[in-house]
């Protein structure tokens, strides 16, 4: 896989200055497609009114920290030898990337990561964005759709230590840097006695927190030491069980606006139907649930033959010592993308949200910062 660093980033990567863009209203598209992410599907072939003639490249709005613009070089090489497109990128700094010294669910959570992207779009100066798809809100601006979701790389939650090989292994109260809540609880949940610190920054700012001697370990997302290369320094990938991973998590998506329809066609044939499914059925846990970043709950669903699986699990908030509360359901899903088996999918995590709710959900979401 490719590797990114400052000296060989494109010519073709424009950058541009930080911008107030936070409360702009979004552009109004398609009604249809307002309400959540679930059916920029395949079928769309309204002409473009999206793409401004003065570029003959098509851009990618990305972040600008190595692991974005791994993922946005990803995009590009497919868009290039799947369709021969000549693709540019246009990195930004979004204020997720600024905000550094506060936990994200304090400031207005993950979507603060892409909606400095999302205005390019509106604004016709990149044709589409790139997400790791956990940092995407569960609900799409209007005028915005998920294009299509490229196949996963590892969903787990990883252990990344250079002293302690395993969660069990840390001293009594060791000090753990992580700012998701998700994470937290599902720590507490297999060591309270550990002290959970918050970590935030980029995944090289992370890294190098560690190594500085911040924290006796880390947790981070596998897919992006993965993507990187950096697989070494995984010391331990927590099994789904003890460590539910994030709705989306490892899952790459792509939003345009939902008036691109020759571009959505095209980013639809790039389509991984299996990823597809499973990560609608997650983000529909989180949305009947209110999900946002001050929400400590996990989904992920995994196929079993034709029957797709879905665990979830909530903590809460203020109090990460209280019981998780744990769901299991599952639902035979034919493999194919459209809006039955979309809509089948969503149903399966509206269930789960349903399930977890009867377990005492709400006087645990009741606890979640505003």
């Amino acid at each position: 896989m490719l590797g990114i660093v400052a000296a060989d980033l494109p010519l073709c990567l424009h950058r541009v200055g930080r911008r107030k863009v936070m409360g702009r209203a979004p552009r109004r598209g398609d009604a249809a497609h307002a309400a959540s992410d679930n059916w920029a599907t395949m079928t769309d072939n309204t002409p473009d009114t999206a793409t401004n003639p003065a570029q003959s490249a098509t851009l990618i709005a990305t972040r600008e920290s190595r692991l974005a613009l791994w993922q946005a070089e990803h995009v590009r090489e497919l868009l290039a030898a799947r369709f021969g497109l000549q693709v540019g990128l246009l990195g930004m700094t979004t204020r997720g990337d600024q905000i550094l010294d506060r936990a994200l669910s304090k400031v207005g959570g993950k979507g603060l990561f892409v909606k400095e992207l999302e205005v390019a779009l509106e604004e016709g100066r990149a044709h589409l964005a790139v997400h790791s798809l956990k940092d995407v809100p569960m609900e799409l601006p209007e005028g915005f759709v998920l294009a299509t979701v490229l196949a996963r790389e590892d969903p787990r939650d990883a252990l990344v230590s250079g002293r302690f090989e395993s969660v069990a292994a840390l001293p009594q109260g060791a000090v753990v840097g992580t700012s998701s809540l998700r994470r937290v609880v599902q720590l507490m949940a297999q060591r309270p006695d550990l002290r959970i610190e918050p970590l935030r920054g980029n995944l090289d700012t992370r890294l190098r927190k560690l190594d500085d001697g911040g924290f006796d370990a880390i947790v981070l997302a596998a897919a992006g030491l993965k993507r990187l290369g950096l697989s070494y320094r995984i010391r331990a990938c927590f099994d789904p069980a003890m460590m539910i991973p994030a709705a989306g998590q490892g899952a790459l998506g792509i939003e345009v606006r939902s008036d691109a329809g020759t571009l959505r066609a095209q980013l639809a044939q790039l389509t991984h139907v299996p990823t597809w499914l499973a990560v609608h059925a997650e983000r529909a846990v989180s949305r009947s649930l209110g999900g946002s970043c001050s929400m400590p709950l996990a989904a992920h669903a995994v196929w079993q033959g034709d029957r797709l699986v879905l665990d979830a699990a909530l903590g809460d908030a203020e109090n990460p010592r209280r019981p998780l509360l744990r769901t299991q359901v599952s639902a035979l899903i034919a493999s194919v993308a459209d809006e039955a088996t979309t809509r089948a999918a969503s149903a399966l995590g509206e269930q789960a949200a349903a399930q977890l709710r009867s377990l005492g959900a709400d006087t645990y979401l009741a606890q979640a910062p505003a």
